[in-house]
Parts: C-alpha cells; structure tokens; sequence
C-alpha cells in the first residue's frame, strides 16, 4: 500500500500553496468584516489555473488536464494558503457542482459555451437545488418546468444558493412531473440575465462572510431546450452524481486550513507563557493539540482514499458519507480547540482564530447535512 505522492504532484502542491499565500490573503480581515466578495482574487485563481484543475484540456482555460488525486492535492494546498475561507468555498462550489456536471454530462454545445468562460474566470456559476421547503430531501423541489413550443418555462424559488447575487449561469433543478418523483427532476443550464429572473440581496449568515449567498426566484422563465442538461428525468441522478464528487473535493480544501490551523496553535502554545512556562507544557493545552493532530490525519486519510476511488471509477457512497461526517464535525472541533487555546486573544476578531470557528460550521450542513450522512451510513450498512 503506497501513500506517497509523486514528485510532479508535490511540486504542484507547494507551487499552489506559494500562490496563495501570496495572492489570496489581500485584505482578508477587512473584507471578511464588510462581507466582501473579492473578484480581483477570482480572476487570479483563474489565471493560474485553479478553475481548470476540474476540467479537462480542451475545455479549460490553462490548457492542461489534471487527473483527480493531483486537484485533491491542490485544492488542499489552496486552503492552507489562502485565508479566505469563503474564498476556497466559492471555487469548490462552482468547480464541482456546476463546471464537473457540465463537463460529465453536458453536450459538446454546452461544454464550449460554458467551461472555457468559467474556468477562465469571465463568468461564475451556482448551483440552485435547495427550496424552501426542499432541503435535505431535495427530491421534494416544487420549482416546476413546463414543457414549451422550443424549450421550458421554469416557475418556482430557489434557496440559499451560494453566489447566486453574483453568478452569471445557475445549473437549476425543477421537477417536469411532480408525480414522478426523482424521475422527473430535470436539470438546466439557466442564464441569469433572462426574463423572469429575480435575485435577492446576499443574506447575512454565521460564518463564510466573503461568499454571497441569496435566493434566485423564476417567474414563467424561458429556457431554450438546448440548455437542458442531460435527458428529462436525469436531474437526481446528475445531482447525486455532483453531490458525491463535492464532498470529496469541497473538503479537502477545509483539510487544508486544518493543517495551517494546526501548525499556527503548536507556534504559539510553545511561545505564550503563562506561570513561567509554555502553556503547550499544561496538559489541558497539549491534550488539544494532539486531538487537533488526529482529527487531521484521519481526515487525510480518509478524503485521499475517497478522491482515489473517485479516480478508479468505484463507487463511494459509503466512503464520501464517512469523509463528510468526519472532515466537516473535525473542522469544527479544531476550530474550537483552537479557540480555546488561544483563550481571549483567540475571541478577537483581529487574531483570525475565531473565524475559522464560524467558517466551519457551515460545513456540517453543505452538500448534505452531517445527520443525514449518518442515515446514509447507517443504511448501508443494512439498518
């Protein structure tokens, strides 16, 4: 069993890393308090590829492909440079619940229409599944689209849509039956500057402040046929298909500003004194710090078995409902440990410990709450 990485994919870790570090941290602090999201870091993480590394060449704006372990890997490296934690979560969003559908289910039509300009940073995309009375059972939506001479017409509300005040094209779920179920969940390519469309303001939300996030209401909105994606019925497929690629990828860059975290609280329980000695030297402290250490690397173990079998084509229901449950509930158990450690400094917004904190717990709920990864687990496992 090898777990090493191979020279090509270490030198493209530690160059993302270098990246980010150096160009993502631009005022983070001040943007984080005004809820700012920053296109100018946007367009930089295009122009070095970050966009691309879920799309293969031919479609991408840096003209390379990237096997799946090597973009595990990197957007790893993009979370322990980049502080920015709203930042690393709009790029997996829109990486892997719109550019990767459009890419594995798209037609030739729409991948050359939407991917080169996405992955070059000229348009942003959301991903539009959740109402307000469908949000872990998505399969309940009740955002309808009615067949029409040429295309749809799409009538219904969309909720807590991550850069929906911002985003150019939504991939949007409605139901074409509502009798059938999932089988008639359909997917679209919707542009969101055609009639019909209306967007709310960006919610204020605990934590992932640099990311907008709002509603995204279709009152009789036409969509051409061509902008369908995949056959009618095929939406909950395509979603599950998305879902299970998300929360793979979506984590590791959580992974990554887990590691950051860690290395950032083992520097200053070694450099506060308190009573004449470290405080990392108190048992309390290092307790923490090494249950902060397990978290991370069970974690890893877990999002590199689950990107490989992604790579292998296996299926990983089981395996990305594990890494989601435990990356996500350890993110948020560090970030507290984290807090604790640095005690009041750590309260204080201008120490960027507690950010983390609020960051985190976003994620228990995205791409699947971490209650009904337990269901699905326990299912699998025949209960």
């Amino acid at each position: 069993m090898d777990f090493s990485w191979a020279p090509e994919q270490i030198a493209l870790r530690d160059r993302v890393r270098e990246f980010a570090r150096a160009e993502l941290n631009d005022r983070v602090l001040d943007r984080d308090r005004a809820g700012e999201f920053s296109r100018a870091a946007w367009q930089k993480c295009a122009d070095f590829g970050i966009q691309s590394l879920a799309i293969p060449a031919g479609y991408n704006a840096s003209g390379e492909t990237t096997d799946l372990l090597s973009a595990t890997l990197a957007m790893e490296a993009v979370g322990y440079g980049c502080r920015d934690n709203g930042l690393t979560f709009a790029l997996n969003t829109q990486m892997w619940t719109v550019q990767y559908p459009i890419w594995k289910f798209g037609t030739e039509a729409q991948k050359t229409r939407y991917l080169p300009d996405l992955c070059a940073g000229r348009r942003i995309g959301a991903h539009a599944i959740t109402e307000p009375e469908s949000g872990s059972d998505v399969f309940s939506l009740q955002t309808h689209s009615r067949p029409v001479p040429g295309g749809y017409r799409l009538d219904g509300r969309k909720r807590l849509v991550s850069l929906a005040p911002i985003a150019d094209v939504a991939l949007v779920f409605a139901t074409i039956d509502p009798a059938k179920g999932r089988w008639g969940i359909t997917a679209f390519l919707v542009d969101l500057d055609s009639p019909g469309i209306e967007r709310s303001v960006a919610h204020r939300k605990l934590g992932l402040w640099t990311v907008p996030m709002g509603d995204i209401t279709f009152t009789d909105c036409f969509v051409p046929e061509e902008n369908r994606l995949g056959p009618e019925g095929a939406g909950a497929s395509i979603s599950n298909s998305s879902l299970g690629v998300e929360r793979c990828f979506i984590l590791a860059s959580h992974l990554g500003a887990m590691d950051y975290q860690l290395e950032k609280t083992i520097e200053y329980s070694r450099t506060r004194h308190q009573f004449e000695q470290p405080i990392g030297r108190y048992q309390s402290v290092s307790n923490r710090v090494a249950d902060m250490k397990l978290r991370l690397e069970t974690a890893r173990l877990l999002l590199y078995k689950v990107a490989w079998m992604n790579q292998q084509g296996q299926p990983l229901t089981l395996d990305a409902a594990l890494l989601k449950l435990h990356l996500s509930e350890s993110f948020v158990s560090s970030s507290m440990d984290a807090v604790r450690i640095h005690g009041g400094n750590g309260y204080l917004a201008e120490w960027e410990v507690e950010r983390d904190l609020r960051d985190s717990i976003g994620g228990v709920l995205y791409a699947g709450t971490t209650d009904i990864q337990r269901v699905i687990i326990a299912r699998l496992l025949g209960l």
